[in-house]
């Protein structure tokens, strides 16, 4: 199936496995000429109004952006930015790449464990479950206890 890419969507936070997404998506959209959107989310709780002033949320977003986009900048990639609040992350990451016709969403996930067993975080479960494109996920390497267990 031969898949022509004019949008990739990199959902940021500020993780460590943003720049690796990033490296990912850039390289991708080199090839295809396509083009990279860095999206942030802030998450507004419930018991607020969804368009709630979240100051110290909304610097960190910024800080996050500007940070991303350096790297891209330094790596010779040109993206676009994006910064929205939405209730779930996951939903807004979804809904994003339909606004935007993505054809695919590169997204850094960390390590976590849930009672001892590998868990993907629930944005990232959400994104696999509804995207209507294709989803390409980088997780962060195992923490370094976890590979001499492995015998590595």
């Amino acid at each position: 199936m031969d898949l022509k890419l004019k949008r990739i969507l990199v959902p940021v936070e500020g993780a460590a496995t943003d720049h690796e997404s990033i490296m990912l998506a850039c390289s991708l959209a080199k090839k295809e000429k396509a083009e990279v959107l860095l999206l942030y989310v802030i998450e507004v709780r419930r018991n607020l109004p969804i368009d709630a002033e979240m100051t110290e949320q909304l610097e960190k977003g910024e800080i996050v952006l500007e940070n991303v986009q350096r790297f891209a900048d330094k790596i010779g990639c040109k993206v676009q930015t994006d910064l929205l609040q939405a209730r779930e992350a996951g939903v807004a990451i979804v809904n994003g790449a339909v606004e935007h016709d993505v054809q695919l969403i590169v997204m850094g996930v960390p390590y976590q464990e849930k009672f001892g067993e590998y868990c993907v975080q629930a944005r990232a479960q959400y994104v696999l479950e509804h995207a209507g494109c294709r989803v390409i996920l980088t997780r962060e390497p195992l923490p370094q206890e976890q590979q001499v267990m492995n015998g590595r």
